[in-house]
């Protein structure tokens, strides 16, 4: 039996990791887009690192772009069997996927009215949205706890993570000539005591895990105190400077965190009485899948909705669907704070009002989640003088702020206690993954003081026998 990694290996997104059976069969859990990478993005995108006609079953982790984006590719190149996730994961996984082939056919068609003036062969997008249709069909929804066996000497468990709703750690139970082999997948680990979604789940006894590492070298602030930040932004932004408050946050988990938070808000009265905006189609689309999957809040959050049937929903707050509505805020110079998507600001419509709103002291750009250290948001948190968006360069004078506490990644305590359910000496190796080369160092050195001895960061496309 081998594992190799085609992504998410010293580096954060892209995650594909695949397992190799002696008697040729092949289970890939994820199948993620790389993000954020520069000019090697798409490059990186366009090689998955092993043929998808060779693979025989695909888990699903969750539906996060890094871990999904690039399905429809896969079944697009030959891959002809099913996906498995949490009925949750497949919910949000459907518009992800129909959002990002839409994207790639805009990005494309102007992409190639330059290359036709310059003479250069015209580009193809990674797939279209009839693939994405394609890739629908092949889902099939498996519940928490519900061991499924693929055929003889494979059955897969999935386990609650509490990264999102419907993300799961993926279990395997393996059996080769007699012999069992566990395998447990973090995908990606969540935080304890979210507001809104279950704490991650033990699960069973591993011989390897591969866990993820984002921020496997630092400590959030307390999860409780990022409602009092996002208000005293507000408070400084749009009360006190008569500015604009633009929080770049992904469509899953952070534009829901940031509603509820709100709420929370208004609740007790402290909301402050100014212009509040979802720009994002997507992001409009995801909050209401996420109030179809109750089963998915812990236990605080389902007491709350017994008093509040929308706790992501408040007074003064508007959905921006329409792109000409998205543009009229630019000259709105009214107070306001506009949520919208990317959450690395690497692209979508808060590029557009990151750029509209940089060169204005009184405004503020909030960062809520983690970001490429390529993208625009990253180079942001570095506080520039001077940053380039599409292309052209804007002196920076709106404040920079960063929220560290509404991550949806665990910290290294978080991740050290999501390990807790495991006897180290047990365990035969441990890979890590999905996290910065650095941040994953630091964390191996965590790890071996808690008594795991055999622990590996793997390359792209590195295979090891297990």
């Amino acid at each position: 039996m081998k594992i190799s990694f085609h992504g998410a290996a010293r580096t954060v997104t892209g995650s594909k990791h695949l397992i190799s059976l002696n008697n040729g069969k092949k289970i890939l859990m994820d199948c993620g887009m790389f993000q954020g990478m520069g000019k090697e993005t798409d490059k990186l995108n366009r090689n998955f690192g092993f043929n998808p006609e060779e693979i025989s079953y695909v888990i699903l982790s969750h539906a996060h772009i890094d871990h999904s984006g690039l399905l429809p590719k896969l079944v697009a190149e030959g891959y002809k069997g099913k996906i498995y996730a949490t009925p949750a994961t497949i919910d949000v996984a459907k518009v992800l996927l129909q959002d990002s082939a839409f994207i790639q056919k805009q990005d494309i068609t102007f992409l190639n009215k330059k290359r036709t003036l310059e003479g250069k062969p015209l580009l193809k997008p990674l797939y279209t949205e009839e693939d994405v249709f394609k890739t629908i069909d092949r889902f099939v929804p498996v519940h928490y706890h519900q061991a499924l066996e693929l055929e003889e000497g494979i059955i897969f468990e999935l386990f609650d993570v509490g990264h999102i709703i419907g993300s799961a750690t993926i279990y395997l139970t393996l059996t080769e000539n007699s012999k069992i082999t566990t395998i447990a997948f973090s995908g990606d680990v969540g935080r304890y005591g979210d507001p809104i979604l279950h704490s991650p789940e033990a699960f069973p006894p591993a011989d390897y895990i591969i866990i993820e590492s984002t921020y496997g070298d630092r400590l959030h602030g307390p999860i409780e105190s990022y409602t009092e930040e996002l208000y005293k932004n507000i408070k400084e932004t749009c009360l006190e400077k008569r500015g604009k408050l633009i929080i770049p946050a992904f469509s899953v988990g952070r534009t829901q965190e940031l509603l509820y938070a709100l709420n929370d808000l208004e609740l007790d009265g402290r909301l402050p009485q100014v212009k509040y905006y979802l720009d994002s189609p997507l992001s409009t689309k995801v909050t209401d899948i996420v109030k179809k999957h109750p089963e998915c809040f812990n236990r605080s959050m389902q007491k709350i909705m017994k008093l509040d049937s929308d706790p992501f929903d408040f007074e003064g707050l508007k959905y921006i669907t329409d792109k000409r509505d998205s543009q009229a805020l630019n000259v709105d110079h009214n107070p306001m704070v506009i949520i919208s998507a990317s959450g690395m600001a690497e692209a979508g419509r808060v590029k557009h009002h990151i750029a509209n709103s940089i060169e204005n002291w009184r405004n503020t750009i909030l960062m809520i989640g983690y970001c490429e250290p390529q993208s625009l948001g990253a180079r942001l948190k570095q506080l520039p003088s001077v940053i380039n968006i599409f292309g052209n360069p804007y002196t920076v004078r709106a404040d920079i702020k960063t929220i560290d506490s509404m991550s949806a990644h665990a910290d290294y305590n978080d991740l050290c206690q999501y390990l807790s359910c495991q006897s180290p000496m047990d365990v035969k190796r441990i890979f890590i993954v999905h996290g910065e080369e650095n941040v994953q160092i630091e964390f191996k050195k965590r790890l071996l003081k808690k008594g795991f001895k055999d622990i590996e960061i793997p390359e792209r496309n590195q295979e090891f026998g297990i």
